[in-house]
Order: C-alpha cells, then structure tokens, then sequence
C-alpha cells in the first residue's frame, strides 16, 4: 500500500509565485532581496493556514540562493526552525543565542525560523531582545505568530511587520480547481465554492477538507457529496426558506426548520445564515454592488432571480428581524420558540390579508355630513362653513286654527310669516363622535349590519335544481377562498364538518358554541356564495351544536384518562387499587 501524503504538504508552495493570496507580501520580500534591503528581524502574522511558515522557509532558501550560482542547493544546514510553543523557557533562548555566534558552513546566512513566537514567556522574550536587535551580519530572524497582540511592544518595535491576509473564497476554489484537475478528480464548481467557504480564508484547511470530501465521493465530487459530507447548510436551504416567506406559507416553513434541527444543525446557524441570505439578495439588486457577492456564476443567476421576487423594502426589514433574533439567541431560554417567532413575523411582512382602517374614525366622517341632510350647494369650497335656512329642516306640525282655514288663506298666512334668517355654521367647531366613543362603535355596528342586511337580500329569486354533491363543492371552494384572503380561522370552522342536505336546509355540526357564533357572524356571506354557485337563493343554512363532538377532543392528561376509562372502566380500578396519580 503506498503512503498517502496530505495535499496540504504534497502542494505546499516551493517558490513565491506558487503562495496564494499574499501577492502583496511576496512581492515586497522579492524586490527587498534583489535590492538587498531586506531586515535582520521580520515578524509574519495573520491567521492560521495563510502561508506564514510557507513564506519564511521560501525566503530562508532563496537568501542563501542570491549569494551562489547553485539554484537547486536547498541550504537546509543553514535553516534552523524553533517551535515556541515547546521551548519557550530562558535556556531555550540561551542556547539559540550561543548557536547564532557561529558562522554558517555552506551559504551566506543561517536563518532562524521561530514560530508560534507569542508562546515565549515574558523572561525569554527579555532574553532575546538584545540578540534581535544587534543580531550577527550572517543571522536572519523570522518569527511567525498568530496572536501578534500578546508579543511585548518592545520586541515588535525590533521587527519587520508583514501582515498576511485571509485567502479569499476565489482564490481558494482557484487553487482547489488546479489540484483537482492535477488528481484526476472531477469537481463542480459549486462544491468547491462551499469547500472555500468552509475553510474560512484558511488554505491549508481548504486543502484539509478537500481530502476528506474527496475520500467520501470519491473522483466524482459533486455538491450533494460536499453538503451531506461536511454537513452544512447550502444555498437550496435559504433559497426554500425565501420562497416560503414571500408566499406567506408559514407551517412549511415551520416543518422545514423542524426538518433542519433533525439533521443536527443548530438554530443560531441557521438565523445566521438567513441574515446573510436577503443581504445577498439585497447585494443582487443593484448592479454596482453584485461584485461583493461571492458566489459561482450559476448561483448568481438564481440569487438574481429571486432578489427581483423580494422587494428592498421586505429585504431591509427581513434582516433588521433575522439580525435581532441573532443577537437575542444566545440569552434566550427558549431558542427553538425564539427562531420560530422570529420565521413566522418575516412571513408574515409581506402578508396583504384584512387591513385595518387607516382613518381617523370608525365611520367616515361623510356619513356624519349626509345625516345631517346639508345642502351641497350652499357650502362653499374655499371657506369652512356652511349657509343653512334651516338648522333642524323638520316639518313642523300645523296648529289647530291653520287646519280650520281655507287653502287660500293658509297661502297668505305663510306669505306673512317672517323670514328666517340663514345661519352660518362652521364645519371646523361641529363636533363629531371619537372613533373610540361608545357613541361612534355604536353607529359601526349599525352601519355594518346594513351593510350585511344588503348583501343577505337577493337581486332575484333563482329556484335551479341542485344537489348535495353540489353543495359540498361550492362548501370546499368557499373554504379555499377564505384561506387564500387570510381568514385562517374562520377558514377552519367552516371545514369542520361536511355538510349535509335534507330537503332545501343545509345542516352542519360544530363541537361548540363558541365556532356557532363566529360561523352566524359570517352566515350571510357563506350562504351568498353557495346561493350563487349553485343558482338557488331558496336554501337556508341550521347550525347544531354537537355535545359529544367536544367529547373527542383529549388536550390534558386527566381528558386522555377519561377517554381511556370509557373505553375500559378497569383501568379507574388499577388507579384506586394501586394508589397511582394522573
């Protein structure tokens, strides 16, 4: 069996060109040897996998290059590595001093490569101060770390600072696409784009989780493999949970996050990556910021696609809410509900059900107006108020003598009746009803029975045959039709029971009083409906209440224990014999 060697160290850079990522630096450190200008003291630092100790073994080898015509001496007698981590005491830096004062054999420079230089404690590093700033000609320091914040002020002061960046998810999937097709190995470009991801800007991480995807899927690395592999959420996820958000559809939405906890993901992720989902969407929407998304080609058209069914209105909100419940996760003592909460209001942002009246009151103030029965042509437009003859136009009752009198001389008695004069009555003192007054819900209440007496009353009497097949049809479309305005549970309790027909009386059964009333509420819409889809308007609808219906239901344990005792009156007795509590 051959040795298999980890592409992390089998694709490790042998020259400056080969690092990826760190142009900047690689660059720099070329053009400061050929110009011999390079410092005695270098520090590299950034995160891990970027290419620190790939860099200074790169540059230990090309030093000692610059200085022979040999270009295949690898100089390893000239490089010494140190790793802090294990010797980072005060006679660990002794011995390195004492070693320092030697010439090097073959080459021009020993190189000495510490890494993990942060691990040294505070008596080593005090040690080693005077040796790094007055360092040998023939001794170069490299010293690698990832935490440059816990090295003491004064050995950063005796260095060159190089500070290497995060690898970015292109030129990762770059590099993994050159070894891949160096391998033999077949990959989709979006399972390299989520390998990338993963590594979080780390290359030899990338190539890490290359290895292991690989060994799973074998020469064939598609991104169903990377996904069940590495057990992440990808894009399809956010992309169903977006769609279902802007249809309103909340229990699938519900399942779909049930569905995700079931797979071991964690909730906090998920909101997460949500989040980052509508600010991708938010990014497609304009042409000048598509750049910053960080996707395949083929994923930017279905990101594309999407951020035009998404208004920027819906999308600006969506991660105001996704980011608040991100923040509240951790201190939440229930999560799961926290998240589900947090799914149900961003379906519900776009929800275009009842809208409530946006005016001041209950009624219109024109219905006050016309009431009052004021002349339309006697208000003037451009001031508020109103010439009236009359304040109270009532007609007045005759007294007993002008009943007495000829039709003549009731013509002249009028003719000798004063004028009244006109009254001027400003609209802007006339006081009307509060929207919140008893007086104002009273007159709603009124106008909205008028309104139902409207709708109860047929145009014309249609007598056409029918059955109950009929009904029952034109029952489930009604149904259909309240779901769809947003009417959930008016919805339900008209779908309880089937309806059934006998002679021209419709009868259905509801478990209670309660689902009664709200149904009466909203009969004579009902009974327009079917009335119109089945061209009869002499049918009537008899609502019962069924007392043993309320019976099925079992929410507590004491209902489940009743329900179980009417099945079998024995088991009260194991209860009573063996002393046992529900």
């Amino acid at each position: 069996m051959e040795h298999f060697v980890v592409s992390a160290r089998k694709y490790r850079p042998e020259t400056f060109e080969d690092v990826v990522g760190q142009k900047a630096i690689t660059n720099t450190l070329l053009n400061a040897i050929e110009n011999n200008h390079l410092a005695q003291a270098l520090l590299f630092t950034g995160p891990r996998g970027v290419g620190k100790t790939t860099c200074a073994r790169i540059l230990a080898k090309k030093i000692n290059q610059q200085a022979t015509e040999n270009k295949d001496e690898d100089y390893a007698f000239n490089i010494f590595e140190l790793d802090a981590a294990s010797n980072n005491s005060v006679d660990d830096i002794r011995n390195l001093i004492d070693q320092v004062r030697i010439p090097p054999q073959v080459g021009k420079y020993k190189v000495y490569i510490i890494d993990e230089v942060h691990m040294l404690s505070s008596s080593a590093f005090n040690a080693f101060l005077k040796t790094l700033e007055e360092p040998p000609k023939h001794a170069i320091f490299i010293l690698a770390t990832t935490e440059k914040h816990k090295i003491i002020p004064t050995i950063l002061s005796r260095c060159q600072i190089f500070d290497f960046k995060r690898i970015t998810v292109t030129d990762a999937k770059e590099y993994l696409a050159k070894i891949a097709e160096n391998e033999g190995v077949n990959a989709e470009d979006d399972a390299l784009h989520i390998i990338a991801q993963k590594a979080d800007g780390a290359m030899r991480d990338a190539l890490s989780i290359y290895d292991r995807v690989v060994s799973f899927s074998g020469n064939n690395l598609t991104r169903e493999a990377v996904t069940e592999n590495l057990n992440v959420l990808d894009y399809e996820t956010y992309f169903k949970s977006t769609d279902f958000i802007l249809k309103n559809d909340i229990p699938s939405l519900l399942v779909q996050y049930n569905e995700i906890l079931a797979k071991g993901f964690d909730g906090h992720h998920y909101i997460a990556g949500l989040a980052s989902h509508f600010r991708d969407l938010l990014v497609c929407k304009n042409q000048a910021t598509i750049s910053l998304l960080e996707v395949g080609e083929q994923v930017k058209t279905l990101y594309f696609k999407q951020s035009q069914e998404a208004p920027q209105e819906f999308l600006m909100q969506a991660i105001d809410l996704a980011n608040e419940c991100d923040l509240k996760y951790k201190t939440s003592r229930n999560p799961r509900l926290l998240v589900e909460l947090c799914l149900m209001q961003l379906a519900s942002i776009t929800f275009d059900g009842e809208k409530k009246n946006s005016k001041r009151f209950i009624i219109p103030a024109e219905n006050f107006i016309s009431t009052e029965k004021i002349p339309a042509k006697k208000i003037n437009p451009e001031a508020k108020e109103v010439i009236q003859t009359n304040e109270h136009p009532e007609p007045q009752k005759a007294t007993a003598v002008e009943a007495k009198l000829p039709s003549e001389e009731k013509a002249n008695s009028a003719t000798v009746q004063p004028e009244k004069k006109p009254v001027k009555v400003d609209l802007s003192q006339r006081k009307r009803p509060s929207g919140l007054s008893l007086k104002s819900i009273g007159q709603k209440k009124e106008h909205e029975q008028k309104q139902k007496e409207k709708q109860a009353l047929p145009t014309e009497e249609l007598t056409e045959a029918f059955t109950e097949e009929q009904i029952q049809e034109a029952w489930a479309e009604y149904v259909k039709k309240l779901s769809k305005r947003g009417k959930k549970i008016l919805a339900s309790i008209v779908d309880t029971d089937k309806p059934t027909l006998v002679g021209k009386t419709i009868h259905i059964e509801l478990p209670n009083d309660t689902m009664k009333i709200e149904l009466k509420k909203a009969q004579g819409n009902l009974m327009n409906f079917i009335k119109k889809k089945i061209q009869n308007t002499t049918i009537e609808l008899e609502i019962d209440v069924n007392e043993k219906a309320t019976k099925k239901y079992a929410f507590t344990t004491r209902d489940k224990f009743e329900k179980l005792k009417e099945k079998n009156p024995l088991i009260d007795k194991l209860r009573t014999t063996f002393d046992l509590d529900i």
